[in-house]
Parts: structure tokens; sequence; C-alpha cells
């Protein structure tokens, strides 16, 4: 069993969240890793150990409204700019200069971004399940059907058929249908739903920045200015996704200037941290060598 490693509470603005930071970094490098939706900054608890054994720097915060984090009542707080202002506030508090970014899910879309907008800053970047924001909305109506949920979550009425009958339909969305406490992901996940504000908060993630108007548009205008990323970029997605197609990280590729390489996990859901580990460990521990 993977231990959890140590964190620290950090203060960014107004906002106090819990970063996780370990490792020597004996090889001068620095590994930002950033979850998504449901999650915290523990999903990578298996990748962290590898990267940090494998002599890097490893930072991994409990992003704004998840887990030991601040978590603001209101939608507007959480706009793709506040959440992309806390990753960079949280790097420059702790010192950092240039870092290597692993990210899953939403936070694969701030990663998109930081890479792009910031190329002095990022050295390389492993988006793991999410492609760029312009190939994800470009990627036809399968990925539209697919990501239905994001405007369903738009309303309130959302979080209390969530939670119904102990949570039956994340279950039988994201895991199968399976049992709860099956696996150590999704009992991470449930419980951190159950404490007070966080399911408002995680779906304010998508009241924030998914708007009805302009969903079924093939590119993201909010995005459309955004340079292509110049750093060497890895692209990972399972085949099990149910909420992501392949279009969508494989047409990413339109928008990496850098060196671009393709890995599909077979067999493997959206989940790819928790149920791949060794093989995601190994592939960023060589990736960021």
């Amino acid at each position: 069993m993977t231990n959890s490693p140590p964190s620290t509470r950090l203060t960014v603005g107004s906002l106090e969240f819990n970063v996780i930071d370990t490792g020597a970094g004996a090889r001068g490098s620095t590994v930002l890793l950033l979850h998504g939706f449901p999650d915290r900054a523990l999903m990578w608890r298996h990748q962290i150990a590898a990267l940090r054994d494998a002599g890097h720097r490893v930072i991994a915060p409990d992003l704004r409204g998840f887990g030991d984090s601040d978590r603001p009542s209101d939608v507007e707080s959480y706009a793709a700019g506040a959440l992309l202002g806390d990753v960079v506030g949280i790097i420059d508090a702790l010192g950092v200069g240039t870092v290597r970014i692993g990210a899953h899910d939403w936070g694969a879309m701030l990663g998109w971004v930081l890479a792009a907008a910031m190329p002095d800053r990022v050295e390389r970047l492993a988006a793991v399940s999410v492609g760029h924001p312009r190939a994800f909305a470009g990627a036809g109506f399968p990925q539209k059907q697919l990501s239905w949920y994001m405007l369903w979550w738009q309303f309130r009425e959302a979080e209390a058929a969530m939670a119904a009958d102990d949570w039956k339909w994340v279950r039988d969305w994201a895991y199968d249908g399976a049992e709860r406490d099956s696996t150590a992901g999704m009992t991470r996940q449930l419980l951190d739903l159950e404490r007070p504000g966080a399911l408002e908060s995680g779906l304010n993630w998508y009241r924030a920045n998914i708007h009805a108007e302009t969903y079924a548009a093939a590119d993201n205008p909010a995005f459309a200015a955004l340079p292509n990323v110049q750093c060497p970029t890895l692209g990972i997605w399972g085949d099990r996704d149910m909420a992501l197609t392949e279009r969508q990280m494989t047409d990413s590729r339109a928008f990496v200037d850098g060196p671009w390489r393709y890995e599909r996990f077979e067999g493997i859901g959206h989940w790819i941290p928790e149920d791949a580990p060794d093989r995601l460990s190994s592939l960023l521990t060589e990736f960021f060598a």
C-alpha cells in the first residue's frame, strides 16, 4: 500500500489550499500533478511515490473546491481564470520556476492552458483522459452525446439526484454500477462528495465554464486565441472512458507544435491514475525524465 504523502497549508489570495509537496528534486525538476472532478491530490498517490523516488520534487494541490482546500460558494469563483490563477499562485508561493505537468480531467484543461499560455514555465505536459479544449469542442456529435451530463449539472436539481440512493447514479455512470466502496478511488470520491458544500463546489466548475449557448459549437471561443503548445506533450486515454472519445485526445495533436506522443490504455476507463497505477507511473517517470 502506498502511504499518504505529507501535505501543507498554503494561502494564495484569499483562499487556503491543501498541497502535497514532497521529494528533494535531486534531478532539479519539479512535477506538478493536477486532479479533476470529483477528486483530490491523493488520486495521484501512486504516481507521487514513483516520481519522488525517481528524483523529482512533486507538487499536487487539492484544487479550489476539492479535498481539504477552501470551497467558495458562488459560481463565479470557479471561472477558468481564477482556477489558473490558483495554480500559478501555488507554484509561485513554493518558489518554483518551471514545472512538468501531469494532469487529469479538469486538471488536464488547466494543464493545456498553462502549457500554451506560459511556455517559459511548462517544460512538459502529460494530459490524461482530457484533450485540448478546442479538440474537445470539435470532436463531433459522439463527444457531445457523451458530455450530456455537463448540461444537466447546470441545474441545482442535479445535486439531489446524484446523491440519491447512496450515490447510485454516480456509481452507475462512473463505476459501471459497482457497489459502494468497491474501489479505493470510489470510496475517497464519495466520502469527499458527502462533505458539506463539496458537490456544489465541484459542479460549480461546470456551471462557471460550460455554457449551453456555446455547447453545440465546433470550437470553444474561450480558447480560440490560445497559442499552440510548444513543449513535448503526451496524451493518454483509456478505451473504456465513459465520458470522453478517443478523437478529442488524438485531435489535440493539431494544437501542439512541440513533439507529440499518444498512448492508448486498453481495457481502462476514466480513472487511469487509480485503475492503471503501475503503467501510468512508469510512463510518467519515463516521460518526465
